[in-house]
């Protein structure tokens, strides 16, 4: 495990959850997702104000290969959006945990947090996938 990821939490749709301060989270998709994908060309993010449900379509991601739905691992209000994807979505494939985030998040129900699997829990759940 290394430092970048962690304090991360994860979805079993390969999204991240970085807790911030107070009720305000970070999210993005992780390496394994971002490798499976490929070179990543376009990012669908929702916009400031918008509010997403956990388990529900809340962008897209476009690789060369496919563009594949990304899904809300939370519910909530988005607060930021990372804009330098407009430009560089290829971020997310170099630094999936930093400068690759996707957007800020202020919670509606801390208790989702819950739901989701540390860092052993998904490292087990993708090899369960691979087997």
């Amino acid at each position: 495990m290394t430092n970048a990821t962690a304090n991360l939490l994860y979805s079993k749709e390969h999204e991240w959850v970085l807790p911030l301060e107070g009720n305000r989270v970070r999210i993005g998709i992780s390496d394994y997702a971002q490798n499976s994908l490929g070179d990543i060309v376009f990012v669908e993010n929702p916009a400031e104000g918008e509010e997403i449900t956990v388990n529900e379509v809340m962008g897209s991601i476009e690789s060369v290969k496919a563009v594949s739905d990304l899904y809300s691992p939370v519910s909530g209000a988005v607060v930021l959006v990372n804009e330098e994807l407009e430009d560089s979505p290829q971020l997310i494939n170099e630094q999936a945990y930093e400068a690759g985030w996707l957007i800020e998040v202020e919670l509606s129900d801390l208790e989702e947090l819950k739901l989701l699997l540390n860092e052993d829990e998904y490292q087990a759940f993708i090899h369960e996938g691979e087997e």
